[in-house]
């Protein structure tokens, strides 16, 4: 390790009795961190040793100290406290150890308060990944050194010491990792809010609020980008933001940021505008990844070149399970969007590869979808994810916990009639109790010209460890599909 400030940080800790809840991605270069300065240290996490597998013996050997499975957070004693995004601070035994005087905090808070380069973070309910990623290819192609972390990438507390002032960490937040932050990134980003983890959060109102500590301790040197055509986002501006407000829209002109306008994306400055692009070249499918540029543009205004803007927009072919083309079989192509864990998402996706493209009315005839939905609860109603599939889809393959839920609101958008298509016909709806049945009736119901999306509108934890587990499976079962059969 490099001298630096995290190295002196971690120093600061060897009179400390630190704990590090969850053995996981984030969390393990950490507890090596620790373990190298000889801290105390304990691991507490849910899985068993049989679970975590080796890396228990491991940490063992160099010190740590381990509380595993069932009770693994009974009687904590601690006087620092990192927390696992997933384990919020409304949890009775953290609240009881806080009480105590120990302090709470993250890998992640950790290094914001470390960071020595301009730090741009992401957040919303959908398309933060995308707009992490183009945001991280924009600075790229422009020239600059780019750290990517937090939902993805590379943890970045343990290389903190590497990084210089003039590089850029872009940096994805979910509420989870934002609800407990006291600082902001110097260039904040909220794509979008809806309706999400309420399975998690006591309500929506504690969702928005976690989500403002992306910009809520930020200085008046820094910026705040929020989406003008989502309510939630745009009322941010009446919040005490401290630095520049940028707006970016794709339904009207923003004074200052950036907007879609007949096509055209603008920069727009005070009462002036300047051409930047048009959408129609942007290459990844659908509008909501217009709206993702929409983001990254005006995060990147004055720091990137309209030159980079264009040609990253032209060539960049995005992030993996986000509406990844997987294979064409027979004139029936396949799309994973197994990062769908949300309705939203799920009807981004849709409208992304409908046959009509619009969000407005679809044509009975020109619905070529074949989606496969479902998968653990997130306590988020369905209702307009029915009106979408009954407006949109040509079959539904439901699997998963939240078969039935979806099966619900697509038959109650059919009997209310709140769809927007008229046709004679009722959409076919199958169930599958495991996965690999759902994707292979998928594949036997579709002709030439269909489109196979896997977009669940819901998490993959009821029969996955992540969406990424989820998404591969799709690709691996797709790609055994035997040509004459499918």
């Amino acid at each position: 390790m490099k001298s630096g400030k995290l190295e002196s940080y971690i120093k600061s800790l060897k009179s400390k009795h630190v704990v590090v809840v969850g053995a996981g991605i984030s969390n393990t270069p950490l507890i090596k961190l620790l373990l190298a300065a000889k801290v105390n240290t304990t691991v507490c996490d849910k899985r068993s040793r049989e679970e975590l597998g080796e890396v228990v013996k491991l940490f063992e050997e160099q010190g740590a100290t381990f509380k595993l499975g069932d009770g693994y957070l009974n009687n904590l004693n601690a006087d620092i406290i990192f927390r696992t995004p997933g384990l919020m601070p409304s949890n009775p035994a953290i609240r009881d150890v806080v009480s105590k005087g120990a302090i709470l905090t993250s890998e992640m808070e950790v290094f914001f308060e470390l960071c020595p380069c301009t730090t741009i973070g992401v957040t919303g309910s959908d398309g933060k990944t995308t707009t992490t990623s183009i945001i991280a290819e924009l600075l790229r192609n422009d020239g600059y050194t780019v750290h990517l972390g937090g939902n993805i990438g590379t943890p970045l507390l343990s290389i903190a010491d590497s990084i210089k002032p003039d590089d850029y960490a872009v940096i994805e937040l979910s509420s989870f990792q934002l609800i407990t932050m006291r600082k902001s990134p110097n260039i904040a980003v909220v794509t979008n809010l809806s309706p999400n983890h309420l399975d998690v959060h006591n309500d929506m109102d504690e969702y928005v609020e976690a989500k403002s500590n992306i910009f809520i301790h930020q200085n008046k040197c820094d910026r705040a980008v929020l989406n003008l055509d989502n309510e939630f986002t745009s009322n941010y501006a009446k919040s005490a933001v401290a630095g520049e407000v940028l707006f970016f829209s794709r339904r009207e002109k923003v004074r200052n940021g950036v907007y879609l306008k007949n096509g055209i994306i603008y920069e727009a400055k005070d009462d002036s505008r300047e051409e930047i692009m048009h959408a129609k070249d942007i290459i990844l499918p659908g509008i909501h990844n217009v709206e993702n540029y929409l983001a990254a543009f005006t995060a990147t205004l004055g720091i990137v070149s309209h030159k980079s803007m264009r040609s990253t927009a032209k060539s960049f072919n995005g992030v993996g399970h986000r509406l990844e083309f997987v294979r064409d079989i027979n004139g029936v192509k396949y799309y994973n969007d197994s990062i769908a864990s949300s309705p939203s998402r799920a009807i981004a996706g849709i409208r992304a590869l409908s046959a009509n493209h619009s969000e407005s009315k679809a044509e009975c005839n020109q619905r070529n979808i074949i989606l496969i939905a479902g998968g653990k609860d997130k306590g988020i109603a369905f209702n307009e994810l029915g009106v979408e599939i009954a407006t949109r889809v040509k079959a539904l393959v439901l699997t998963g916990a939240t078969a039935g839920l979806i099966r619900e609101a697509v038959d109650n958008a059919q009997k209310s009639h709140t769809s927007t298509y008229e046709c004679s016909g009722i959409l076919e709806v199958m169930h599958c109790d495991d996965f690999n049945d759902a994707v292979v009736t998928a594949s036997k119901i579709a002709q030439d010209g269909d489109i196979v999306l896997l977009s669940p509108a819901c998490t993959s934890f009821d029969a996955f460890n992540n969406f990424e587990e989820r998404g591969n499976l799709f690709k691996e079962i797709v790609n055994r599909i035997n040509l004459c059969e499918a």
